[in-house]
């Protein structure tokens, strides 16, 4: 029997919102790596909002942040000083490199501002192109659609806004042949996320590094989702031992409240000027309140430390229950950023997991996506490896029954 608050909550949806998503359950609350439906059942969350809650749901000290925030100042505009805007500012810089930070609103935002600071750098050089992969994915603005490398997401958009063009990830030969005097940045996920989490392939980004660094191009790395801990260091690219001119971050710099941003280089932090770009709620007292909490709890709880170990220990988990499964080709990810990528579309996948208790999400057509909160405990770990098995062998059994009828 279909909830009543449901079925109302859902024909308003139908009617007055505009039909760009198909949501299939009515959450109301969340509690660390838990949510509830409507119906009062619990589910164990490993989307995390698309890696934006990566310290659950509701963390207390972020929530306290915002609570007390907002009664004291949300927003004043950026045509005049606060406080909470450079802290945080220093605390992003302290965990990445030596530069300067521009504050957005979302991950689209953060880099349609990275782009537009690579095509500032050089204007004066005439150099406007931008290189980015294939099976990448920057953002829904027409600028991010048309550096992403999905087609799929361009189509109905057209013309693409031109300076851009795609190479295959991991090819260096390929990027090389790529580059020509009109060359701007490169632009790249170190791993791609709606791409079907890729992992940069080792020695991949370093060399990536020198080859800008040979033709005189910016190397601009997005980690909107890749970033703020969920590969187990807090910017993925740290992990690889390489460094850009440029990252942009969000999603869950906010933890849930939203708030983006991109870092340049010291060297390049004179690149947009006063009047060259803006932003209205770009960095508000509120947002940069929720991220400051955020940062203080990643450092103070051992955030990291728990994603890379659990990161592991998931990894070995799902490796050891991909071997029981003809449909499950391979395993693949870094820290708490993990696909279960399989032979054929891993969205059939998704209603099954919701009904035995487990939320995750696709990436690409064939992956499936898990991203638990980078505080994720052994025993919430385990309880997924087991929906997962459990689900797994349920779809497993499923196939066997339709290649017996397709048979017959």
């Amino acid at each position: 029997m279909i909830n009543a608050k449901y079925q109302t909550v859902l024909d308003k949806f139908r009617k007055y919102v505009m039909p760009t998503y198909a949501p299939r359950l009515l959450i109301e609350k969340g509690r660390g790596a838990w949510v509830w439906d409507c119906d009062r059942r619990r589910y164990l969350d490993f989307a995390s909002g698309i890696s934006v809650c990566n310290l659950g749901h509701c963390h207390p000290a972020v929530t306290a942040a915002i609570q007390k925030q907002a009664e004291i100042l949300m927003h004043v505009s950026n045509l005049y000083l606060t406080e909470n805007q450079p802290e945080l500012a220093e605390k992003l810089i302290r965990h990445c490199f030596d530069g300067v930070v521009f504050f957005a609103n979302s991950g689209a935002e953060s880099n349609e501002g990275m782009i537009k600071f690579a095509r500032k750098w050089g204007s004066e050089k005439g150099k406007s192109g931008i290189i980015t992969m294939e099976n990448s994915f920057h953002g829904r603005t027409l600028a991010t659609l048309a550096a992403t490398g999905r087609s799929k997401y361009r189509q109905g958009f057209a013309p693409d806004m031109p300076g851009f063009k795609q190479v295959p990830f991991n090819d260096l030969e390929a990027l090389r042949k790529a580059i020509d005097d009109t060359t701007a940045a490169v632009m790249l996920e170190p791993v791609q996320g709606e791409g079907g989490i890729c992992p940069a392939e080792p020695g991949y980004l370093q060399a990536v590094r020198k080859l800008c660094d040979e033709k005189g191009i910016l190397l601009l790395f997005d980690e909107v989702q890749c970033g703020m801990g969920r590969t187990g260091t807090f910017f993925a690219f740290q992990g690889y031992g390489v460094e850009p001119d440029a990252v942009s971050l969000a999603k869950a710099l906010g933890n849930g409240f939203p708030i983006g941003a991109f870092i340049v280089r010291r060297q390049w932090a004179d690149t947009l000027l006063v009047g060259t770009h803006a932003s209205t709620f770009g960095g508000t007292p509120l947002a940069c309140a929720a991220a400051r909490a955020v940062i203080e709890v990643i450092d103070s709880e051992n955030i990291l430390e728990n994603c890379s170990r659990m990161g592991a220990y998931l990894m070995d988990k799902l490796e050891k229950i991909a071997e029981k499964y003809d449909f499950i080709v391979q395993v693949r990810g870094r820290g708490l950023m993990l696909g279960v990528v399989c032979d054929r579309p891993s969205g059939d996948l998704l209603p099954r997991l919701q009904k035995n208790g487990l939320i995750a999400l696709t990436a690409g057509e064939t992956v499936l996506r898990l991203m638990p909160p980078l505080n994720v405990t052994r025993a919430e770990a385990d309880r997924a490896v087991r929906i997962l098995d459990k689900t797994f062998s349920e779809f497993a059994e499923q196939l066997k029954l339709s290649e017996g009828d397709s048979h017959e």
